[in-house]
């Protein structure tokens, strides 16, 4: 089996810088512009937004002196800011030649459409196999296998609004993905009188799907998400992940800020995970199992606070959850699971 590999200390260091350049961004206008229209000889002003293909006009008024200036501000902002995104661009050049973990193109472009959208602003939480694939250069490694996907799942929580992003306007995940001109498709329901909760690019396997908690009675009716204006999946557990979170930068492009849980629930997770699937998703199991023995691995010798505090709110989830906890943990690589064990007693 091949080892966990340790990430060099300067690349490890260089990840931090740019994570510090991603959560304090500035602002750089390269999907918006400004532009006039003559109107019965008096002349007025638009802001154009482009999201993908996307692209929306805002009003902002008749030209005076006042707005010209405001204006001229923006824009002097933007050229200021063009150093900083050169040199995030260059911090994610540097890390990718120390080896940390690249995001696919196709993955960097929808997500990178998103985060502009504000979605991780708002408090969507990027979990699945890209969360793992972010959680390699958070802890400095580069995992034995990547154990690759396509799909691009999204979560948030039915059970606390949607913050607003910056403009006053909800996210409309289902038209951004749609208008996006990538090709995407809302995926049909199970239940043909059930709303999609899923979007798959046209000839693709690339797709998004959004999830949320499952509380109360076993369902499989969707739940709205008001402030994304879309309908997620219910997922039992999902709970788990969400109530604790922490930024991650993805290496595409200038980086993409996105959120993830916190790595220590996410291997409990999926030893819960692994259980709850069907006997016959052999591979879906064998990649849960895999993932959460590679962090425990990693976070055992590094974070074992993380597992200490991670196992702790596990076993507040119940008896159940505690159950197949348990029985995912006898699944995995002794010597791996042993040393879980003595950590959190």
């Amino acid at each position: 089996m091949a080892e966990i590999r340790r990430l060099p200390d300067i690349v490890r260091l260089q990840y931090t810088e740019l994570m510090q350049q991603c959560v304090h961004p500035a602002p750089d206008g390269a999907n918006i512009s400004f532009k006039s229209k003559l109107v019965g000889g008096k002349r007025y002003w638009y802001i154009y937004i482009s999201l993908g293909a996307r692209r929306s006009e805002h009003y902002l008024g008749e030209e005076t002196k006042e707005l010209l200036d405001r204006i001229e501000e923006q824009r002097a902002l933007w050229e200021s800011t063009e150093d900083d995104r050169k040199s995030r661009q260059r911090l994610v050049a540097m890390l990718l030649a120390g080896g940390a973990t690249a995001t696919p193109d196709n993955e960097g472009k929808v997500l990178s459409l998103i985060e502009r959208a504000g979605l991780f602003l708002a408090g969507g939480v990027v979990v699945g196999t890209l969360a793992f694939r972010a959680y390699a250069n958070m802890l400095g490694v580069t995992w034995r296998s990547e154990l690759q996907t396509r799909d691009i799942d999204l979560a948030s929580d039915y059970k606390y609004p949607i913050v607003i992003p910056r403009g006053g306007k909800p996210i409309d995940l289902a038209r951004l993905l749609l208008d996006s001109g990538m090709g995407f498709l809302q995926v049909p329901a199970l239940n043909r009188k059930s709303p999609s909760t899923k979007f798959k690019i046209r000839g693709q396997e690339l797709s998004v799907e959004l999830l949320t908690p499952m509380r109360g009675r076993e369902t499989a009716k969707p739940v709205e998400i008001p402030g994304l204006a879309a309908f997620a999946e219910p997922v039992r557990f999902l709970d788990y992940l969400l109530d604790d979170i922490q930024p991650a930068v993805l290496l595409y492009k200038h980086g993409i800020l996105i959120n993830v849980p916190a790595p220590a629930r996410f291997a409990f997770h999926k030893l819960v995970v692994s259980q709850r699937r069907r006997a016959g998703d052999v591979e879906k199991i064998s990649r849960d199992l895999a993932q959460a023995e590679q962090l425990f691995d990693v976070l055992v010798e590094g974070r074992p606070g993380d597992l200490i505090l991670a196992h702790e709110a596990a076993e507040n989830m119940g008896v159940k959850f505690v159950d197949q906890m348990v029985a995912g943990m006898a699944m995995i690589d002794r010597k791996v699971s042993d040393s879980v064990k003595q950590v959190i007693g």
